[in-house]
């Protein structure tokens, strides 16, 4: 059985036009700029192959040769979608640039080459949804995790669309009835897979988008923009983990803000906003990259650090005494920035729990003791049970050794 190429195209326009109507819809409902990028490249891919089936006969080759233009005018849309959703610019060149190298290229062959001019289109279609692979595999690498599909499917459009190079470049270089053969079929059926498979891809992409806006959104603090303590205790309980495996100790400050409810009562809740975001900047760059560190509480906040507890309090007097400097001034009068920190550390294995526990303790020492200090724990937290149990179930017991209880 044999399939008209011409109901396959009209098939392919009106899927995509459907599709493009739907991400355009989405699109302005969401307010996502890559979505009116793809609805857009699919309505004007729509129209173009509508108008290249019914239309080229009667109009001629040169009317036939700018629709194609448009199609690969489409194919840079589709990849400038893609950068515009990870947050990238549009690169407007690179849009046009096929269009262009097809209008040149067509133009300065001779009217019989019809396979070259198929091949030469296949290969800048190709290229495109190259660009497009590499633009979402560069996000995957960074980002998000269960992104493959998004990156197979481009590559194998653009795996297809290269078939056409080896057969007419070098199996069918003078044969005019090429663009009738059973490769052409198949080059519009694998068109409206395309078509539909990319749609279901990018609705993918926007819903894991939204599912870690709205994790992050759950984690981080809206004010500061650093971990809450749902957020800071999740992210502590890897980072131990890690350490625990390693055999090294890690380190927990709890940072408490001198006199804030004065602040508020004296200057106004505003201003207490801003000694929050000032106090949140001063231990983001008081910490090293590898550090942790969270609000959580009114004027709260806590870090953990993969270090000795010796290294931690040299850390927390830093931070204090980067914070006493900030020399803040209001209309009513200079504002005092000081801050109380406990630090607790505890050997590998240590829970979070245990050390925010001693950690408190010691910062209230701190309080108790003229504020504007650091107080470090006195003993090393006990309660290790969680790490002994971890460890335990996956120890081997050795012949010949007593089993410790």
């Amino acid at each position: 059985m044999s399939l008209d190429i011409s109901t396959l195209y009209t098939v392919a326009a009106m899927l995509a036009a459907l599709l493009g109507m739907m991400l355009l819809f989405f699109g302005f409902q969401e307010k996502i700029a890559a979505l009116k990028w793809w609805g857009s490249a699919y309505l004007v891919g729509a129209g173009s192959v509508a108008l290249w089936t019914f239309g080229s006969a009667r109009f001629g080759d040169l009317f036939a040769l700018g629709l194609n233009a448009v199609g690969f005018l489409t194919c840079g849309m589709v990849w400038n979608a893609a950068r515009l959703f990870h947050g990238r610019k549009s690169k407007y060149p690179g849009l046009i640039l096929g269009a262009l190298a097809w209008i040149a290229a067509v133009t300065s062959l001779p009217p019989g080459a019809g396979a070259l001019r198929m091949t030469i289109g296949a290969a800048i279609v190709a290229i495109y949804a190259a660009l497009t692979a590499t633009e979402l595999w560069t996000e995957r690498r960074r980002t998000l995790r269960r992104r493959w599909p998004s990156v197979a499917v481009p590559v194998l459009h653009g795996f297809v669309l290269m078939l056409p190079i080896l057969l007419g470049l070098l199996l069918y270089p003078h044969d005019r009835a090429f663009g009738q053969s059973i490769w052409v079929t198949m080059f519009a059926v694998e068109l409206v897979l395309y078509a539909v498979g990319s749609v279901f891809l990018i609705f993918m992409l926007v819903s894991e988008r939204a599912v870690t806006v709205h994790k992050t959104a759950a984690s981080c603090d809206p004010l500061t923009g650093m971990f809450n303590r749902r957020g800071f205790a999740e992210a502590c309980s890897r980072v131990i983990e890690r350490e625990a495996n390693g055999g090294r100790p890690v380190t927990v400050l709890i940072f408490d803000i001198d006199h804030f409810k004065s602040i508020n009562d004296r200057f106004g809740h505003p201003a207490g906003d801003e000694i929050l975001k000032l106090f949140s900047a001063v231990v983001v760059n008081n910490l090293r990259i590898s550090d942790l560190s969270g609000r959580i509480g009114g004027e709260e906040f806590a870090a953990l650090l993969p270090c000795p507890l010796e290294e931690g309090v040299i850390v927390a007097e830093r931070v204090r005494e980067a914070f006493e400097a900030s020399g803040i001034v209001c209309e009513e009068g200079p504002v005092e920035t000081t801050v109380s920190i406990g630090v607790a550390g505890g050997p590998a294995g240590t829970e979070l729990e245990v050390l925010l526990a001693a950690a408190d303790t010691a910062l209230y020492q701190a309080k108790r003791s003229g504020r504007n200090r650091v107080e470090a724990a006195e003993e090393l937290p006990l309660s290790l049970e969680h790490w002994r149990r971890k460890s335990a179930g996956s120890a081997r017991p050795v012949a010949g050794l007593p089993r410790l209880a």
